[in-house]
């Protein structure tokens, strides 16, 4: 008797054993960091820091991937006031997957707000991911919404040569904090 329980109890253990092997190996080989290669680098950034609500916002990239496997742009934007947003996506063209300079144009108008207060501060954070998903650095842009008038002067190099693509537009809807009315659907 005691030799069928101790015989029952061994096969669970070796189960459980081989359950924990293969789970962690599987972890192991998903996990991006331990894929060989080097993660995308952005080198350059810029965007402006100020601006009135609904205008069109550009944030400028330029991003250099040795193993030439970049796959796409994640964008995270942070409202003060309401928080953090979803993780907003741009897939990266084909001949952008080595190399590209650019930038992401962001309607900053949003059918969730009919209006921001003056000297509303959001954050942006953009980052490049390759396809195992390793992450590159992630450059940090804040922005105040105001008022008043902004020229928008000319971006820096890289970016003032000649013709700089479009690589996608940002779809990040902003709410205005003082008119909602309950809970946002991402932290219920």
């Amino acid at each position: 008797m005691i030799s069928k329980m101790f015989r029952n109890l061994l096969t669970v253990a070796l189960g459980l054993g081989f359950v924990f092997v293969v789970v962690a190996c599987a972890a192991y080989v998903m996990n991006p960091a331990t894929q060989p290669g080097k993660a995308p680098v952005i080198s350059h950034a810029y965007s402006i820091e100020r601006g009135r609500y609904g205008d069109v916002l550009k944030v400028y990239i330029q991003a250099d991937d040795p193993d030439n496997d970049m796959f796409r742009i994640a964008t995270v934007v942070e409202q003060s006031g309401v928080g953090r947003y979803p993780t907003d996506w741009v897939y990266l063209k084909a001949g952008n997957t080595g190399h590209f300079s650019g930038y992401l144009k962001w309607n900053t108008y949003s059918p969730n707000a009919s209006r921001l207060a003056e000297w509303t501060w959001i954050t942006i954070k953009v980052s490049v991911f390759d396809k195992p998903g390793r992450e590159s650095n992630v450059v940090v842009f804040p922005f105040e919404f105001v008022s008043e008038v902004i020229k928008n002067p000319s971006p820096p190099s890289p970016f003032d040569q000649g013709n700089v693509p479009m690589l996608g537009n940002i779809t990040v809807d902003l709410y205005d904090p003082t008119q909602r009315s309950s809970g946002f659907w991402w932290y219920d």
